[in-house]
């Protein structure tokens, strides 16, 4: 006769096989009982938020008294455990987990792995009950999925957790365990509990048989399933990246440094969920998880990961364009607890590619040049003037970015109906609120297209960003405003992320936007505003009649410290006679449109015959921009002319980022895994003062940590090297990246494809 003593209720069962049978639920029972505590007059668990606190299961479990005599150790008990967890193990191969810096197991969910139990002495199924646990968090629960007893079947199901024996050999038993494709993505302690008529026996805590379980593109039941070898290897497995920025007519490019297989970035991403308090029940949905990344990349309102500044002003941090990768950022975060200072778009879009890869969820970055920041989502950017064509900056509140970096994550959307899923919008810089803190997405580019921004997330916000009309409106000294010019090609002009296997660029904005014009374009705006999306009355109907006039203009390709020339062209179209007012306004601006500083006005007066044209031609002098330049050495222009005898009014705006010098990057010696090799970076001052305070990043993953150094200052012309022995140890085709920020020139990037060969065999 078997007596169980649970909770202070006595229960006799008259034979061990029924005590058996009822094991497993007693033991289920008893961890959630314990594990409650009352709070208010009713019985609740306190939140189970952080993957990093953890309770130990007790390591015996005594059911009942235990006859004397009876040695529990006489019983079937684990000796050790084997979880085939180095880099060239099956596990970690099959499970794309190989590029990991980190000993322990990681593997995707919804996909087997093996592991090896060894016991005192050999294995009978018909006498031996043992089960495999995996638990998370401190307040471990079965339908909460953070306790999960896995069951020893005869044939894995597919869908569910299963434990096969594949193996029984001596006192070893091998296992091939399938975890649930929506299971918990995290760290999780694993134990195994062996059944006894007398009580349990669990192996003791032992952090070396953790398991990190990721999300799996590779298997078709989990939400971030990609059918694609090539788009799984690029988005998920790729760990250098491209960010394209600069504006639209002059794209430039910089490679980031992802690194989301290096060391203690993985530890990183989960810590970056804790310190978000989310719930560890809903880290298996990607909606859920990408949701929090995007609150947590940026520091306000939630002390997340970065601190966006846009004034800049960096004494207390790194410029945002010093940041070469992911990792620096990330690992500080961690060591320090405390927000990292600086970030700005393509920054926060690095950092959240970063998190998102590491989890497993595919994920890119897009660039969307002449990016819309509508404050009220209505769907347009108003540009006031005054009456005699100038910039109105006290009634012109909306900005255009001269692009603006965001990410794309791969997932199905079972919230929304069905066609919704593929690639969701997520945006981690801080921009405008949504429910209470600074996070955009996840928002369906699929929805965004077709104008339905009635499903969450944020699709509103977004849809304006890509779609928005310009609207010059004259504002009026009797108070009232004119509509001038609505230009409805500007924003959204291209949106672009990085070619699949290659550096190139792809073009994405038929994924966003029917082309301007198209019967389905003009059905998605009228479906947005259905949905709520607002646009005010005043800009309905209004079809200015077209001017007999044409008005543009093209700046020369400009090269920081130099001069550079501006030449506006009008054409007159009519046989009648015109003169013409233009102003030209030359500005200092911050890539998101807002400007710092007017450094050059202008105003002319032309003369237009019949049916011809006239250019203007206006120089910039190199002396009125090298004092004020911003980050990133951005001029805007914007001209406006009012033809006098039709009171018509004409207004071009364009961007020009100048040309800065590059470093140079040189590597000598052998180029393998395990060999030194030298790496130089190099630059030349072309400027005419002295740049002081010259700091040089220099990454390169799989070859290098990020590292840097300081050069207190690099005199007119001067050149300065840097040295430094790297020693390799990922093969194949790496990327060296550099960057250099001063005082005064920011934003000097350089980068150097090199193939690691594999270390030669002995």
């Amino acid at each position: 006769m078997g007596t169980l003593h649970l909770l202070g209720v006595c229960l006799v069962f008259e034979n061990s096989q029924v005590a058996r049978s009822h094991d497993w639920d007693l033991v289920k029972l008893r961890m959630s009982e314990t594990s409650r505590v009352a709070f208010g007059g009713r019985r609740a668990v306190p939140p189970n938020n952080s993957n990093a606190a953890e309770d130990d299961l007790p390591t015996l479990e005594p059911q009942g008294v235990v006859p004397r005599g009876v040695n529990l150790q006489e019983f079937l008990n684990v000796t050790s455990i084997h979880l085939f967890k180095e880099r060239w193990d099956t596990n970690k191969v099959d499970h794309h987990t190989d590029k990991y810096e980190n000993n322990k197991l990681i593997v995707r969910r919804g996909q087997p792995f093996y592991i090896q139990i060894d016991f005192n002495r050999p294995y009978d199924p018909r006498r031996d009950l043992f089960r495999v646990e995996y638990v998370i968090g401190r307040y471990p629960q079965e339908n909460k999925g953070t306790y999960i007893p896995v069951p020893i079947v005869s044939e894995l199901q597919s869908g569910k957790w299963g434990a096969k024996i594949v193996m029984r050999e001596d006192r070893s038993v091998r296992l091939s365990v399938q975890s649930s494709p929506e299971c918990i993505v995290g760290k999780f302690r694993m134990y195994v509990a062996v059944w006894t008529p007398y009580g349990i026996i669990r192996t003791s805590r032992n952090p070396e048989t953790d398991t990190y379980i990721l999300f799996n593109p590779w298997c078709e039941d989990d939400a971030v399933y990609l059918d694609n070898e090539k788009e799984r290897e690029e988005y998920v497995l790729n760990d250098i990246g491209v960010i394209f920025y600069g504006e639209v007519n002059d794209i430039k490019t910089r490679s980031w440094s992802y690194g989301q297989f290096e060391d203690g970035i993985l530890d990183t991403c989960l810590y970056v969920m804790d310190r978000a308090q989310m719930d560890l029940s809903g880290r298996g949905n990607p909606i859920k998880v990408s949701r929090v990344g995007s609150a947590m990349v940026n520091a306000k309102d939630d002390e997340g990961v970065l601190v966006g500044s846009w004034d800049n002003i960096y004494a207390y941090g790194v410029p945002p364009s010093a940041w070469t990768g992911s990792v620096d950022i990330l690992l500080e975060y961690q060591s320090s607890e405390n927000p990292v200072r600086y970030g700005q778009c393509w920054v926060f879009a690095g950092v959240f590619n970063t998190f998102l890869r590491c989890l497993g969820i595919p994920a890119r970055i897009v660039t969307n040049y002449f990016s819309a920041h509508d404050n009220d989502a209505n769907l347009q950017m108003d540009i006031f003037l005054e009456e005699d064509g100038n910039v109105n900056s006290k009634l012109t509140k909306d900005s255009v970015w001269n692009y603006h970096c965001w990410n794309e994550a791969w997932m199905t959307r079972p919230d929304l109906p069905v066609g919704f899923g593929g690639w969701q919008a997520v945006d981690s810089t801080p921009q405008e609120n949504s429910d209470g803190m600074y996070r955009c997405g996840p928002a369906s580019v699929q929805a965004i297209k077709h104008g339905h921004v009635c499903f969450q997330f944020d699709a509103p916000f977004v849809f304006a960003e890509v779609n928005s009309d310009l609207i010059y409106i004259t504002a009026k000294k009797d108070g009232t405003h004119v509509v001038e010019n609505v230009d409805a090609t500007h924003i959204g002009k291209l949106i672009v992320t990085k070619q699949i296997g290659g550096d190139g660029m792809m073009d994405i904005t038929d994924t966003y936007k029917f082309q301007e014009g198209q019967e389905e374009e003009r059905l998605a705006l009228e479906t947005a505003l259905m949905y709520g999306a607002k646009k005010p009355l005043s800009t309905e109907g209004v079809v200015k009649s077209r001017s007999k006039v044409d008005m543009d203009f093209e700046v020369e390709n400009a090269v920081l410290g130099k001069d550079l020339k501006l030449t506006i062209t009008f054409r007159n179209n009519s046989h009648n006679h015109y003169t013409i007012t233009a102003y030209l306004s030359a500005n200092i601006t911050f890539y998101t449109g807002v400007s710092k500083a007017e450094f050059k006005k202008e105003t002319f007066d032309v003369t237009l015959e019949p049916l011809s044209f006239k250019k203007e031609a206006v120089l910039i002098q190199a002396g009125e921009y090298m004092g004020q330049l911003l980050e990133q050495a951005s001029l805007h222009f914007f001209v406006t002319a009012r033809v006098n005898e039709t009171r018509d009014v004409l207004a071009k705006q364009k961007s020009t980022v100048l040309t800065i010098p590059e470093l140079i990057i040189k590597v000598r010696g052998a180029q393998v895994v395990g060999s030194d090799m030298i790496v130089t970076v190099e630059f030349t001052n072309p400027l005419k003062e002295t740049l002081r305070n010259v700091w040089i990043h220099l990454d390169g993953p799989g070859i290098t940590r990020p590292m840097r150094k300081m050069f207190r200052e690099i005199r007119p012309n001067s050149t300065v090297q840097w040295e430094e022995v790297c020693r390799p140890w990922v093969s194949g085709p790496r990327k060296l990246i550099a960057s250099m920020s001063s005082d005064s020139l920011r934003h000097v990037y350089g980068e150097l494809d090199v193939q690691i060969q594999r270390r030669p065999a002995m």
